[in-house]
């Protein structure tokens, strides 16, 4: 395939301190007040490689009303570090039309295959011992409006597999190390928690929209995918005669409780075996994930350390890059602390599983 962009976000090291001209979607677009009260524009600007901040200091009047969020900007700008962090500098922009748009170029997606991603997940419905179980999860995948999106959608906004078919992705990943997991714990219910895995962020088809950028629907974001979910459990249990009021309960807590902790939104906590290792679990894909997001991000850096990461809420140590590299400690940035928490702070819109996770 043609290359369409000459610069992509995650090319920032490499082009440090030059000007750059590329193609850009607009995920935010805010107007501030300078000190002297005329306006400048604060925009996040997104590929499919990451998200970056940009500033429109001058001749800013010129462009307010000439593009919106979710639009697609041709610009030309100069790439810096301001208090660490990579940033573009906009000196020109214009607003794309529809002909040069290329949408694979602003979207990432998985680079799995998604057939054999669901494959993978057929395999493991068809060998649930439980009928009730195995009915109520081949239900959603027969419908095909959910089976659609169930293969497209992201696990979450920013942070964790957040990408074009993230939350197959994230699902057959914890299916593997639920199953791999209850070998080793025979009083857990293995058919129980992988349905709690199926359904735990089912309701992220729903609560997230990604036609142009990550965002969350208004649906999405007065509910949550948890209440979402809870309404998707009830319309398919309506479809299977007999289904044990039991096993609806338990389906229930194991949604409501995956979050783990009253402060990062969970209703309750998890209160038996399947729930509380599906909120580890959970967690552990999430943070795992995050964590190889930020290696390949700054892969091109020398050095095995990366920059501050907001959802660990720490620098992070890439150990293949240190047994082959002389290292240098990372440089705490203390101004860092207090950007960091508001930083976390506005990612926490839907309540993350852990700190920082959105799950």
């Amino acid at each position: 395939m043609e290359r369409m962009k000459d610069f992509y976000i995650s090319e920032c090291t490499r082009h440090e301190n030059k000007i750059i001209t590329s193609n850009f979607v607009v995920v935010s677009k805010q107007i501030k007040p300078k000190k002297t009260g005329e306006p400048y524009l604060a925009l996040t600007l997104g590929d499919r490689s990451g998200q970056l901040e940009a500033k429109m200091w001058d001749n800013v009047e010129e462009v307010l009303n000439v593009f919106e969020q979710d639009d697609f900007l041709k610009i030309k700008g100069l790439v810096n570090k301001y208090k660490n962090r990579f940033q573009l500098t906009i000196h020109k922009l214009r607003k794309l039309g529809e002909s040069e748009i290329e949408f694979s170029d602003y979207l990432p997606k998985t680079t799995r295959n998604i057939d054999e991603l669901w494959q993978s997940l057929t395999d493991f419905v068809a060998s649930f011992q439980n009928p009730y179980l195995k009915a109520l999860v081949q239900a959603f995948m027969s419908d095909p409006e959910i089976a659609a999106a169930y293969r497209n959608a992201p696990a979450a906004k920013t942070l964790h597999h957040a990408y074009i078919g993230g939350l197959l992705d994230h699902v057959v990943s914890l299916f593997r190390s639920c199953d791999l997991v209850c070998r080793n714990y025979p009083q857990v219910n293995r058919d129980l928690l992988l349905t709690g895995v199926f359904l735990h962020d089912i309701g992220k088809i729903h609560e997230l929209a990604y036609n142009r950028s990550f965002t969350y629907t208004t649906r999405g974001q007065l509910l949550g995918h948890m209440v979402i979910e809870l309404e998707m459990l009830q319309a398919k249990l309506a479809l299977i005669s007999g289904f044990p009021d039991t096993l609806k309960t338990l389906l229930e807590h194991l949604i409501i409780s995956h979050h783990g902790e009253y402060e990062f939104g969970s209703p309750k906590l998890p209160m038996f075996p399947e729930a509380l290792l599906l909120h580890y679990m959970d967690d552990l894909d999430s943070k795992m994930e995050a964590m190889r997001a930020h290696f390949e991000r700054e892969a091109d850096l020398e050095s095995p350390w990366t920059s501050y990461n907001a959802s660990l809420g720490r620098p992070l140590l890439n150990s293949a890059k240190f047994l082959t590299a002389k290292v240098t400690p990372p440089v705490e940035d203390p101004s860092a602390t207090e950007a960091e928490a508001e930083s976390i702070s506005e990612s926490r819109e839907k309540a993350p599983t852990l700190p920082g996770f959105e799950s």
